[in-house]
């Protein structure tokens, strides 16, 4: 069995995979990290490898404890990946979106992709058919679109996402919500349709914590998957599992 840590912006993700399938999975608002490790290797004492994806701050005195219990690799860009890294920052190169693109390899191999992430950010990760990964693009997640209009202005709330009821909002509320939630709408379904230009084949997947509350709106056909990174992080534990 394995275990993946996922150590996000706002949060750290925790999940437990047999024969490729998740069996658990957990999430963790504070740092509490090994004293939930230590709960999910009591309850499933036949993990033997985990595998730890860091994009945010990664507690290094409750790592180093963990190590003592468990196997563990740190994914990073000298990683044996899957894909051919034709990303010119890689030093700089999210582990994140690593395992997204290791995803798309494993279950969409010989495709054209296009991995859209909407967390803390929206990213946009390509890999092409001959498993080229040429990057793509970041840009602001919803839950910071919102916090950034009531942190740079004077008079504007900071309102909690919602669906808007119309696209013309006819209160200030009501215009944010419009405001935010079409633009990133507008703004996916916009990349979408030019990554389509040049490749009609495209396979879309939409994956992170906004997945379920976007893809009841988009009016594209995509693949939503909310566990795809979990899913890319086990599959790149297994190929690199030779080094621990």
């Amino acid at each position: 069995m394995n275990l993946i840590i996922d150590i996000g912006n706002t949060s750290i993700k925790l999940a437990v995979f047999q024969m490729n399938k998740i069996v658990n999975t957990r999430t963790l608002q504070d740092c509490k990290l090994e004293l939930e490790v230590d709960n999910v290797l009591l309850e499933f004492p036949k993990i033997n490898q985990g595998i730890i994806s860091c994009v945010g701050i990664l507690p290094k005195k409750e790592i180093e404890k963990i190590q003592k219990k468990i196997s563990l690799i740190f994914l990073n860009q000298d990683s044996k990946l899957p894909f051919k890294l034709q990303y010119s920052t890689t030093g700089t190169l999210g582990s994140d979106r690593l395992a997204l693109v290791a995803a798309a390899c494993n279950q969409y191999n010989g495709k054209n992709v296009l991995v859209i992430d909407a967390g803390s950010c929206i990213t946009y990760d390509f890999v092409d058919k001959n498993k080229n990964y040429f990057g793509g693009a970041i840009a602001p997640g919803i839950n910071m679109r919102y916090s950034s209009l009531a942190h740079f202005t004077s008079g504007l709330p900071n309102l909690q996402k919602k669906i808007p009821q119309h696209l013309i909002g006819n209160s200030t509320d009501s215009c944010i919500h419009s405001g935010i939630v079409n633009g990133v709408l507008n703004e996916i379904e916009g990349a979408v349709k030019e990554y389509q230009n040049k490749h009609p084949d495209l396979t879309v997947i939409l994956t992170g914590g906004d997945t379920d509350f976007l893809c009841k709106q988009l009016k594209i056909s995509i693949f939503a998957n909310s566990d795809f990174l979990l899913e890319g992080l086990n599959f790149l534990l297994e190929i690199n599992s030779n080094q621990l």
